[in-house]
C-alpha cells in the first residue's frame, strides 16, 4: 500500500427531513447565498423547505447554474456575494451546483483573475468562504470532497481544481429530494459513481485490501441498484443506497493509499466541452474503450474485477478479460446509456479535434503511470467509435 494522508472534515446529515437540521449548522448571524440550478429545486419544494429552515437569517438566492457550471455565470455570483457582504454559501442541487459553489467560495476572496484558481489546479486559492450543500442529485460525490470542475464558455476550456479550503462544512443528504428527478439523471448518477470508483480501483495491485474490497462492494451495489431503480423509481431504500454509494465513491476513502487513473475523466471532459454531452455519458463511452486499449497494463485488476464483481471464473485469462469488458459495456447499455461515439455522431474528425483539445490543455501523459500519451488517447477514442 502507498503512503497517504486522509482528511475529510465534512459533516453528513443523512435521511428524511434533514434539511430542517440546517438551523443547527449555521450561525444565527450568517448571511447566506443559496445557489441552485434550474426550476426543479423550486418545483420539488426543496427551496421552500430550505427557506423555512434558514428562519430569520439574511439570505439571498442565485439560480441558473448550468449542468456544466460556467465561469461566466459563477462570476456573477461572486459579484453578488461581494456587493451584499454575504459570508456563507449554500449549494442546493447536484454536482454542478456544488462544484460551482466551491469555485465561488474560492473566488470571492481572491484578489487576482479568478480563472487562475483553475489554471493553477487550486493552488492559487489561499482563502475561501465556508459552504454547505443540500444534495438533490446523487452522482459526483462533490458533497464530501474538495474538488470542482468548471467550464469557460469564451474559450471552451473545462478545468478541474482541488483545494482543502472548499470542503463543505456540512452536507444534507435527504433521499426524498431525489424522487422528482428524471430517470435519465438518476441513471447518469449510477454511471458517474461507477466510473468514479473504477478510476481509483482499475489500476494495478498495491495490496490495498480494504480499499479493493470497499471498491468492489460499491461496484456490486451499483450493478444491483441500476436496473432495480429503473424498475422501482419510488423505492426509498434504493434511492438511499444510491445517494450514499455516490458519496462514498469520491470522498477520498477508497482512493487512500492506492494509485488513481482519471484518464477517462480527462478525455470525457473534452467531449463535454466540445459536444455538451452529459458528463456521465461521456464516461460510458470512454471507459470500456480504455479497458480494451489498456488491458495489458490493467490485466491483474481486470481479472480481480471479473471474479469479485461479476463472478466470472471460466475460461482463460484473456477470455475472462474479454467477458468482463463486455459485461461493463452491457451494464451501461442496459441502463440506456450508449457506449459509442457514433451514438452522438462523433466521427473521425471529431476524434482528431478531441485529441487536439487534450494537447491544448496539457493532457499528454494521463493515467496511473503517466503513459497515456496523445497517441494512446486517440486509440481509446477510436476504440469507442
Amino acid at each position: 500500500m502507498q503512503n497517504f494522508e486522509f482528511y475529510n472534515p465534512t459533516r453528513v446529515l443523512f435521511g428524511k427531513g434533514m434539511i430542517g437540521r440546517l438551523d443547527d449548522q449555521l450561525s444565527p448571524q450568517a448571511r447566506v447565498l443559496v445557489l441552485y440550478g434550474g426550476s426543479s429545486a423550486e418545483r420539488s419544494g426543496t427551496l421552500a423547505e430550505l427557506r423555512a429552515a434558514l428562519g430569520g437569517r439574511t439570505f439571498r438566492e442565485f439560480g441558473g447554474i448550468e449542468a456544466n457550471p460556467t465561469y461566466e455565470t459563477l462570476m456573477k455570483a461572486v459579484t453578488m456575494v461581494r456587493e451584499e457582504g454575504l459570508d456563507f454559501l449554500l449549494a442546493v442541487g447536484g454536482g454542478s451546483v456544488m462544484d460551482g459553489t466551491k469555485f465561488v467560495a474560492a473566488a470571492v476572496p481572491y484578489e487576482g483573475e479568478a480563472w487562475d484558481i483553475l489554471t493553477s489546479k487550486g493552488t492559487a486559492a489561499t482563502k475561501a468562504l465556508p459552504l454547505g450543500t443540500v444534495v438533490t442529485l446523487p452522482a459526483t460525490g462533490s458533497e464530501m470532497n474538495c474538488m470542482s470542475v468548471i467550464s469557460r464558455q469564451s474559450t471552451g476550456d473545462k478545468l478541474l481544481f482541488s483545494n482543502p479550503l472548499v470542503y463543505p462544512r456540512f452536507s444534507v443528504l435527504d433521499p426524498t429530494r431525489t424522487m422528482s428527478l428524471p430517470m435519465k439523471q438518476v441513471i447518469n448518477g449510477v454511471v458517474d459513481s461507477f466510473v468514479h470508483v473504477m478510476e481509483q480501483y482499475m489500476t494495478y495491485p498495491v495490496d490495498g485490501m480494504a480499499q479493493d474490497r470497499f471498491s468492489e462492494g460499491l461496484l456490486s451495489s451499483l450493478v444491483e441498484i441500476g436496473p432495480r431503480i429503473m424498475a422501482a423509481p419510488d423505492d426509498y431504500d434504493l434511492r438511499s443506497n444510491l445517494m450514499w454509494v455516490a458519496t462514498l465513491a469520491l470522498n477520498g476513502l477508497i482512493g487512500a493509499g492506492v494509485p488513481h487513473d482519471w484518464s477517462t475523466h480527462m478525455i470525457g471532459h473534452e467531449i463535454t466541452a466540445k459536444y455538451h454531452i452529459d458528463h456521465a455519458r461521456t464516461l460510458a463511452m470512454v471507459f470500456p474503450a480504455l479497458l480494451k486499449v489498456r488491458r495489458e497494463e490493467k490485466r491483474a485488476k481486470l481479472l480481480q474485477y471479473a471474479v469479485r464483481v461479476w463472478n466470472l471464473t471460466d475460461g482463460t485469462e484473456d477470455e475472462r478479460i474479454n467477458a468482463v469488458i463486455r459485461k461493463t459495456e452491457e451494464f451501461f447499455e442496459n441502463l440506456g446509456v450508449p457506449t459509442r461515439l457514433s451514438a452522438y455522431d462523433i466521427g473521425a474528425q471529431g476524434i482528431t479535434d478531441l485529441v487536439q483539445q487534450l494537447e491544448d490543455h496539457g493532457m499528454t501523459h494521463l493515467g496511473e503511470n503517466g503513459d497515456i500519451t496523445l497517441d494512446v488517447s486517440r486509440r481509446i477514442l477510436e476504440a469507442a467509435a
